[in-house]
């Protein structure tokens, strides 16, 4: 049984990328989805999409985004709020990540959307994780 599906989903990433694969295979959540549609919104990956497998068990192909000299677009991709340990943050909290080229994914009573957003729309929640 796994705790934290969201940390698992960004190690398959990390992973992939670093073995330079096309494509990572995520296990499904609603929230996975959600990081994943401000991880293609933010152009870090080239798209997704959910697979219905066997036992109704999902799972998401993942399409990973190189630039020009075949290095992965994402330079670091971290999970801050942990089963163990929940990080909230309220909307004045949630300012720019690495000067602007970052971006921190925030899940929210608006959905998972990232920091930029949160900060539009005046909201604060739960800091998911990192990425630049």
């Amino acid at each position: 049984m796994m705790n934290d599906i969201i940390a698992d989903a960004l190690t398959r990433i990390r992973n992939a990328a670093m073995r330079k694969l096309e494509v990572a295979t995520l296990l499904h959540s609603n929230t996975v989805v959600g990081v994943l549609n401000v991880l293609l919104q933010k152009e870090y990956i080239t798209g997704f999409k959910v697979i219905d497998g066997q036992n109704n068990k999902k799972t998401i192909q993942v399409e990973l985004k190189y630039d020009d000299n075949e290095k992965s677009v994402i330079n670091e991709i971290k999970r801050v709020s942990k089963p163990g340990r929940r990080v909230y943050k309220n909307a004045s909290e949630i300012k720019s990540f690495k000067n602007g080229y970052g971006t921190i994914i925030v899940s929210t009573n608006k959905g998972v959307i990232a920091n930029d957003e949160a900060h539009a729309a005046n909201v604060g929640g739960e800091l998911l994780c990192t990425v630049w």
